[in-house]
């Protein structure tokens, strides 16, 4: 919990506008009462039965992950993935790089099994 809220103080301070922080589930109650005390927007996965996700800062930057709709961060397109990691401040060079391999390894996918990736889109 020292982690989670000295993100709170980064995201307070204005060093970050989107934090992502996993946590134990157990957690779970005592981080939404220290961010809905403080107001700040917030969006919390499950990752299984023992961790979460917690995604929080500005209503808007919450509001983009909320719109992205998924739980899971591996089923983020390459797109998401790089929006994402820009929003949560990440290095913009090695996003760069990360999504260029990440859309490279889709097309590749598609190309070897139109088949698969037609059904996963369907």
């Amino acid at each position: 919990m020292r982690v989670f809220c000295h993100h709170i103080y980064e995201y307070q301070k204005g060093v970050r506008n989107l934090v992502l922080h996993t946590l134990p589930a157990s957690d779970r109650l005592e981080v939404e009462r220290k961010l809905k005390t403080r107001g700040i927007a917030s969006l919390i996965y499950p990752l299984g039965k023992t961790r979460i996700n917690v995604f929080f800062g500005d209503k808007d930057c919450v509001d983009v992950v909320r719109r992205i709709g998924k739980s899971r961060l591996c089923d983020y397109t390459p797109e998401e993935d790089f929006m994402l990691g820009i929003m949560l401040g990440y290095d913009r060079l090695r996003q760069c790089k990360r999504y260029l391999e990440r859309s490279s390894l889709k097309r590749a996918a598609a190309e070897r099994w139109p088949m698969i990736e037609k059904e996963k889109a369907g």
